[in-house]
């Protein structure tokens, strides 16, 4: 039987390799039951965790922090101020105190992209754990042309005033139909 601390760190040791092999300007939400305690009292000392957590950082909650802080991730779950019942995801069953160990976590970077995330009481999942919602306004940004790329042709439309130029013009995209149409149904006795 295999410890479960190297199940934990087989776990993030994946989980890291994965975000090395992400280039840093892609947008990112990891979203999952991570089994962890972020805990309330330590984002003075950390950027990953907002200051509205719920309870006490436990082991599981090392293990996210240092992925979160060797990937500049942020616990999205812990920077809005709510109630207590919309932070908290699941119960646990003998003590009925209520933990948040469900997390969708971002990019500090794209940190002002998430509007809200809150647990959702009233949704039927078929689990004990609540549904998390993260408001998400995405802002992707264009790459720009890099040094030697083409750009796209322009066509000259002003052409296609004069009859003989617009004439030609027909004359090729009908023909160039014709030939589409017979390949669409040479393939299509075929699939």
């Amino acid at each position: 039987m295999t410890n479960p601390n190297e199940n934990k760190e087989a776990f993030y040791y994946q989980l890291a390799s994965v975000f090395s092999g992400t280039p840093r300007t892609d947008k990112v939400l990891l979203i999952g039951d991570f089994n962890t305690r972020t805990g309330r009292d330590n984002y003075k000392c950390h950027l990953d965790v907002g200051k509205h957590g719920i309870g006490k950082r436990n082991s599981n909650g090392e293990f996210l922090m240092a992925l979160c802080s060797e990937f500049e991730l942020i616990v999205t779950n812990t920077m809005f101020k709510q109630k207590e019942e919309r932070k908290t995801t699941w119960m646990h069953p003998r003590s009925r105190h209520w933990h948040t160990i469900d997390f969708i976590i971002a990019r500090c970077r794209d940190k002002m992209d998430i509007h809200s995330t809150r647990a959702m009481r009233g949704a039927n999942c078929w689990t004990d754990h609540q549904m998390l919602r993260s408001k998400v306004a995405l802002r992707i940004h264009q790459e720009h042309n890099r040094q030697g790329t083409s750009k796209p042709t322009k066509f000259n439309t002003a052409k296609l005033r004069t009859t003989s130029h617009r004439e030609s013009v027909e004359q090729e995209m009908d023909s160039a139909l014709a030939q589409w149409d017979e390949k669409e149904t040479s393939t299509a006795g075929r699939i």
